[in-house]
């Protein structure tokens, strides 16, 4: 569904030139989800921005069902860290929520009903009139998820989307986000620095190495598809899965000083 081709990314020129991304190539099939851990400074979220279309590569491509991303494309949603500047604060939830749905020509009643269920997916159909400064940061990211839901995307981008929460809360949010995926359908390429983050989410995980990034390893999870956040982490697979990844990082995560461009 989504390829990312041999994607690299140079910021600045001359002398000045830094290469945040080396040569990053990997797949994500449809209705997958994919985790991107890598260690602070590997250039996960530059990795993220050149795959949305937010940014362009200095070199290869990303294509989404065969076409090449050179915008935002229409099917795509994202969710970024910062959801407290991603709202808008003059709005209410509902606002909040049907904004984006702006750009699509619906059917009348059909934003409401859209609205309406992607709220309730995220358990806040009580609150459709209250305004983000209202809420916790946990309740304020889920509006930030229900109006990607809204938008009916067929894949999700997520940047580190729960690193501004407590702990329990990111718990409740992971299975959340485990929830509406099977509900929605939606694929899901999610960026996070949290080792059992990636290991209880993913169906897949891509390490990265430190900046300039490459990719370290693909591994699959061969965890049971329905995942709990005490049975799941108590299963020997998941140390050890756990442990291979830290250690993949540990002996890359050391980040270098940026690699000057030859020129």
């Amino acid at each position: 569904m989504l390829r990312v081709e041999h994607l690299s990314k140079t910021y600045g020129e001359g002398d000045d030139a830094v290469e945040a991304i080396g040569d990053v190539s990997f797949d994500v099939g449809k209705g997958q989800f994919v985790c991107v851990v890598g260690p602070s400074g590997c250039g996960k979220t530059t990795l993220l921005k050149c795959m949305s279309g937010l940014m362009k590569p200095s070199r290869g491509e990303v294509q989404l069902h065969d076409r090449r991303v050179d915008g935002p494309p229409e099917r795509m949603a994202l969710v970024f860290q910062e959801y407290s500047r991603s709202l808008f604060p003059w709005m209410s939830v509902r606002r909040n929520v049907s904004f984006p749905l702006r750009r699509k020509k619906l059917e009348p009643g059909e934003s409401e009903r859209l609205v309406a269920e992607a709220v309730e997916s995220v358990g806040l159909t009580g609150f459709l009139d209250r305004y983000p400064w209202e809420l916790s940061g946990g309740m304020q990211q889920r509006v930030a998820i229900a109006r990607a839901l809204a938008y009916q995307p067929e894949i999700m981008l997520m940047d580190e989307p729960f690193a501004s929460v407590d702990a329990q809360t990111r718990a409740d949010l992971e299975d959340l986000i485990l929830e509406v995926r099977r509900e929605y359908g939606v694929t899901v390429v999610f960026v996070t620095h949290d080792i059992d983050e990636s290991v209880y989410l993913g169906d897949r995980i891509i390490v990265l190495s430190s900046s300039p990034s490459r990719v370290e390893e693909t591994l699959e999870v061969e965890l049971p598809e329905a995942r709990d956040q005490i049975e799941t982490k108590e299963l020997e697979e998941f140390a050890h899965l756990r442990a291979h990844v830290f250690r993949l990082i540990k002996r890359r995560g050391q980040v270098r000083e940026p690699k000057p461009v030859a020129r």
